[in-house]
């Protein structure tokens, strides 16, 4: 399929705990069986295009609003100020970086392509050697070392100049990529929907905090995926977007495989058991168009989410599945669907984070001395973001800033409710993708996309059995 790998420096790395997996496996059983509103929506100050190199860390963004405040603080809590959609779904996969996956898209802020398009994007090696970003020899992960927690997500930075991806984790498979012959459907998708260039996950870790922040707007001092205990850290206030919308008689359901998202806060599974549903009642549920006001949809994370050491084409696949679903049912008119990744999972991205609002005053939880300058005060690395919805913008690339924290946002704007913490309050919420004030939806006839390949159980059961799951972390 591509070109042989450049050899890889020997790893010292320590490797890292089984705890996500060791959660992956308990939680399976814990998891319950018009235009001038739009315009007025819009803002808030979109974010700076970031340019390859350090960033000042003087070029802090500015904190206009607060926890709390709603972004129409003169109308009522729970107003719909975005009528013409009535359903956001969230399709967050895992573990690939913007560069990882469409650096070779030819949409978006992409590789650099020298003579022939061969992109020329590099880090140094360990002597200091320059090693290229090169195509993935597979599209099955298995055996590939890379790593998004902490300590290497922030070597991989190295203070915004993001040539620590090869040195952090000692390996050369950080600067591997895909094409659009290893994703035909997500290439596809790319380059028919609004592409987002500028989604940053909201912190350089791993899964659990970033997901944090996608549902609550903070990780309260998470860092890794350390399993939640059922006295895990309550958020005071609303604590999660689940709470909030309940609050507002807003319905919302989590829609999950083998594990649902929500369950990062375990006290949600007695609390609000109804709204944990299995995955098949999310295709149910499209097909009649009873989809609730927002919605999270969950792969199969132990073989279908896209992480090493999967074969990235079965979470394709599924992702292909859904979109698929949304596009046929009867609420795909008054749908917004947002495809994209939790962290970069350690693929090199040659586009630093950037500065951002920290959330509250709960500091990241590790050691004075591995901060690095960071208090939840920086994105993480950028992921594929696109927004699949009849109201798309057509022919468009967003190179405002986003992160998780976004979909927030966009919950908020549309029924005016105040925001979880200082990070969401602050960010841009997504509007700039869509044409609110069209006559007609531009994609009301959904688009012809190209399929996703199948891939077989028996492919996937040698990917996985190739490098075991616990490997992946």
């Amino acid at each position: 399929m591509a070109g042989p790998r450049p050899p890889r420096p020997a790893d010292g790395a320590a490797p890292p705990p089984l705890a996500r997996r060791a959660f992956l496996r308990g939680a399976a059983g814990l998891a319950v069986a018009g235009a001038g509103v739009a315009a007025a929506a819009c803002s808030g100050t979109p974010g700076a295009v970031s340019a390859p190199g350090a960033v000042a860390a003087s070029a802090r963004p500015t904190v206009s609003r607060r926890a709390g405040e709603r972004p129409f603080p003169h109308r009522p809590a729970g107003t719909d100020m975005l009528p013409q959609f009535r359903h956001v779904v969230v399709l967050m996969m895992e573990n690939h970086s913007f560069d990882n996956y469409f650096g070779m898209l030819g949409r978006g802020d992409g590789f650099t392509l020298g003579p022939g398009g061969t992109p020329t994007n590099a880090n140094p090696g360990p002597a200091g050697t320059p090693v290229p970003v090169y195509r993935a020899d597979s599209v099955c992960q298995n055996g590939v070392e890379i790593s998004q927690d902490w300590t290497v997500s922030h070597g991989s930075w190295d203070h915004g100049h993001n040539d620590g991806f090869v040195v952090a984790k000692g390996s050369n498979d950080p600067m591997a990529y895909f094409t659009g012959e290893d994703l035909p459907f997500y290439y596809s998708l790319g380059r028919t929907f609004p592409l987002c260039d500028r989604w940053f996950c909201s912190t350089m870790a791993q899964t659990y905090p970033n997901r944090r922040f996608l549902i609550a707007g903070s990780a309260f001092g998470l860092v890794d995926d350390s399993y939640p205990q059922a006295t895990t850290y309550r958020p005071g206030g609303f604590g999660t977007v689940f709470e909030m919308l309940d609050h507002y008689g807003i319905t919302w359901r989590d829609y999950h495989t083998t594990l649902a998202t929500g369950l990062l806060f375990p006290y949600l599974a007695t609390s609000n058991a109804a709204n944990f549903k299995l995955i098949g009642q999310f295709f149910t549920d499209a097909a009649s168009g009873d989809l609730p006001g927002f919605s999270l949809v969950e792969p199969n994370y132990q073989t279908g989410s896209e992480e090493n050491p999967q074969d990235i084409r079965e979470g394709e696949a599924f992702a292909a599945s859904v979109i698929d679903a949304v596009m046929r049912s009867p609420a795909w008119p008054r749908t917004v669907l947002v495809r994209l990744y939790d962290e970069h999972g350690g693929y090199y991205d040659h586009v630093p984070p950037v500065p951002a609002v920290p959330p509250d005053d709960i500091l990241p939880d590790v050691p004075h001395d591995e901060l690095d300058g960071d208090h939840y005060s920086w994105t993480g690395f950028r992921v594929p973001a696109v927004v699949v919805s009849p109201w798309a913008r057509r022919n468009y690339v967003s190179h405002v800033v986003k992160d998780h924290t976004s979909i927030l946002k966009l919950v908020e704007t549309k029924w005016n409710l105040p925001a979880l913490s200082n990070r969401d309050a602050n960010a841009t919420n997504l509007l700039d993708t869509l044409d609110l004030g069209a006559r007609r939806p531009p994609f009301l006839d959904p688009p012809s996309l190209t399929a996703a390949p199948a891939v077989s159980t028996a492919e996937e059961d040698l990917c996985l059995a190739l490098s075991p799951p616990d490997a992946g972390l």
